[in-house]
């Protein structure tokens, strides 16, 4: 199956996810040439990796910040890495930058889903309840249809969840686990703050 993997898809699926050769060619070889699930198949690897990372120490990184043209509204972004060998690199500042636009246009309210406050979540799922109930749908999927409408709100109020503006294909979590992948670093967003003029 190997010798079926062309030296040319091994560049090109290295140029899409910035895994070493090998990792390219056993993807391939795994999905059969597929270069589509090829990249799937790297990114879950990936993500397997950055999530025994999550809990490792990021003591350095950036302050990054963008302003928006028209100078009405701004972002402040911290995003913290383990070594300032990393966060000193292009796409480790790349990211910051390409965060603080996603806080400006997405508007997110937290950082993950971890940080919204107890009395939110539950006040948001008797709103869904009620709205449920009040359409006509029985008790018994009250709950369940309260569960779906919450993960759409961290969705849309959660940076982590949110889809990525340059790339809705993935969310801001699968954007930093890829590049967690890449460094061999734990990197975390610590806290952003959004300004708009006049608010």
């Amino acid at each position: 199956m190997a010798n079926e993997v062309s030296m040319d898809d091994i560049k090109k699926l290295r140029e899409l996810t910035g895994a070493g050769v090998m990792d390219c060619k056993t993807a391939l070889t795994e999905k059969k040439g597929d270069i589509k699930e090829a990249v799937k198949y790297l990114r879950e690897k990936g993500i397997a990796k950055a999530e025994q990372r999550s809990d490792r120490k990021t003591g350095e990184g950036v302050i990054a910040s963008y302003i928006h043209p028209g100078d009405r509204l701004g972002v402040l972004l911290e995003l913290n890495s383990e070594t300032d060998f990393v966060s000193r690199t292009d796409e480790f500042r790349q990211l910051a930058k390409d965060i603080c636009m996603q806080v400006a246009a997405s508007s997110p309210r937290w950082v993950q889903r971890e940080d919204v406050p107890e009395d939110v979540q539950n006040s948001e799922k008797e709103i869904y309840k009620k709205q449920a109930k009040e359409s006509g749908k029985p008790d018994g999927v009250l709950e369940k249809i309260a569960s779906g409408k919450l993960d759409k709100f961290y969705q849309e109020s959660c940076l982590m969840e949110q889809p990525f503006i340059k790339d809705p294909e993935k969310n801001v979590k699968t954007l930093i686990q890829e590049l967690i992948s890449k460094t061999g670093e734990n990197i975390k967003i610590k806290r952003f703050v959004r300004f708009v003029l006049g608010e």
